[in-house]
C-alpha cells in the first residue's frame, strides 16, 4: 500500500471553474433574452448579483 505522501498534488480547477460559470451565465442569460426578453435577463442577473452579495458578505 502507498503512502498518502507519495501522491502527486491535485490539479488547481479553481480559474477554470471561474471561467465556465462566466460562460454558462452568459448562454442562459442569451437565451432568456432570446425567449422571455431584456427584462426578464436583467431581473435574473440582477438576482444572481444579490445571491452573490449575500454569499460575500457571509464569507467575510
Amino acid at each position: 500500500m502507498r503512502e498518502p505522501h507519495d501522491r502527486p498534488a491535485a490539479p488547481n480547477y479553481t480559474q477554470a471553474c471561474i471561467v465556465m460559470f462566466g460562460v454558462n451565465l452568459a448562454w442562459v442569460l442569451m437565451a432568456i433574452w432570446a425567449i422571455w426578453g431584456l427584462i426578464a435577463a436583467a431581473v435574473l442577473g440582477w438576482m444572481v448579483n444579490k445571491v452573490i452579495d449575500r454569499i460575500a458578505a457571509t464569507r467575510q
